[in-house]
């Protein structure tokens, strides 16, 4: 299935704790159907001493959220969007439904 959303997109959260908060997508994991958004579904890691954490604790890190849950932003009006898919100049590109014009 062809994932609508990419790394380095701004999504708003449309469903969920963290409902209408922004931010920008970090990773996405296209076997799942899920990203990580920065700043948004903070959960508390518990990390052993090691090399690059000597002291170890508890670690804040952004938890993966479904993709059905994420709406793109569009960059030029600032809503959110629907995004399809369609040929120009014999490239395939993505488009906001809203304004008609590429991503």
């Amino acid at each position: 299935m062809k994932l609508k959303i990419k790394t380095g997109d701004t999504v708003k959260i449309t469903a969920g704790d963290h409902k209408g908060t922004e931010g920008k997508v970090l990773k996405v994991d296209r076997e799942k159907n899920k990203a990580i958004v920065e700043g948004v579904n903070m959960v508390s890691k518990h990390e052993k001493p090691s090399a690059n954490n000597p002291q170890g604790g508890i670690v804040k890190k952004e938890a993966f959220i479904h993709i059905s849950n994420l709406s793109l932003i569009d960059s030029k009006s600032g809503e959110t969007t629907r995004v399809g898919f369609e040929v120009r100049d014999g490239k395939k590109v993505r488009f906001s439904k809203k304004s008609n014009e590429v991503i």
